[in-house]
């Protein structure tokens, strides 16, 4: 799934390439995408791209007061092409691409798609004149990259779940997903399990340096590159997270998963949890 900084190079590369281009045209290949009714997608025809902004993992086009607002979900991504294909897909809901924004005349002019892989579809756009009327955003907890380690702490302060659920609650704090929130634990030598409300001053200050450490790094590494490359500069970046069975590049015990019905998460023993494995029960039963 696109995190922070995946989503900030995005819009930076927004920012270089499409704004003060016209967008001449939206085609929509898949309904189910588009979140709203109105305005229709063909409000953005004949407006100029005037910026492009993060708001958590949301990406945020704005077309001179109506905005394109994008959540690239677990499989969707922003592909980027000098030039598009004139002829409009059929909105058939199949295949991959799911909206198509040209800036410039089509089959002449830049412009991207919108596109998501595999059968579960979570790819959704909302195009909107008032930012607020989008629940998931007005529901977001404080941008990540802009707390102070006092304001970090204080929604840390009190929490009952474990580490791993709040670092990746957006309704806590915006932008960290599965795989950065793996790194970031794993830079401050912490459990997943850990009790967020529990952890001593010292274990904050380890967890706040370790992400303001983590995010920065993606997202120097991220932004400038081309689209086609950040999933790939992404992976390289990895030290235990997507990493099961591996080394641990910082002590060479063997990286270890927890898995769930539809995700997982890394980690290292010796590095986090006392050398001591994680219950995993999905992975206890199949090996019963």
């Amino acid at each position: 799934m696109p995190e922070l900084p995946e989503v900030e190079a995005l819009a930076h590369h927004l920012r270089e390439h499409a704004v003060g281009r016209t967008v001449a045209r939206v085609d929509v290949a898949s309904l189910s995408v588009l979140k709203t009714a109105s305005p229709p997608w063909t409000a953005l025809h004949g407006r100029t791209v005037t910026g492009a902004g993060r708001q958590g993992k949301y990406l945020d086009l704005d077309c001179d007061g109506v905005h394109l607002v994008v959540h690239l979900a677990r499989a969707g991504w922003l592909r980027w092409s000098d030039t598009l294909s004139a002829a409009p897909p059929k909105p058939t809901g199949k295949g991959p691409l799911a909206l198509r924004v040209h800036l410039g005349p089509p089959g002449e002019g830049p412009g991207f798609d919108l596109t998501e892989q595999g059968t579960k579809k979570g790819l959704a756009v909302w195009i909107t004149d008032d930012l607020g009327s989008i629940e998931q955003l007005s529901t977001l907890g404080p941008d990540v990259m802009g707390l102070t380690r006092d304001e970090f702490a204080g929604l840390l302060a009190g929490r009952t779940e474990r580490l791993k659920t709040v670092l990746t609650s957006q309704r806590v704090m915006a932008g960290i997903g599965n795989a950065y929130s793996d790194e970031i634990m794993h830079t401050a030598r912490l459990s997943p399990y850990a009790t967020a409300g529990k952890l001593p001053d010292a274990a904050v200050d380890d967890l706040y340096a370790a992400l303001r450490t983590v995010l920065s790094d993606a997202v120097d590494r991220s932004v400038g590159q081309s689209a086609a490359r950040l999933k790939g500069e992404k992976r390289s970046g990895l030290r235990v997270h997507a990493r099961t069975g591996l080394p641990c590049p910082v002590c060479a015990d063997t990286v270890r998963e927890v898995s769930f019905a539809d995700k997982s998460f890394q980690y290292c023993p010796r590095c986090q949890t006392g050398g001591k494995p994680l219950a995993d029960r999905r992975m206890s039963r199949l090996l019963k």
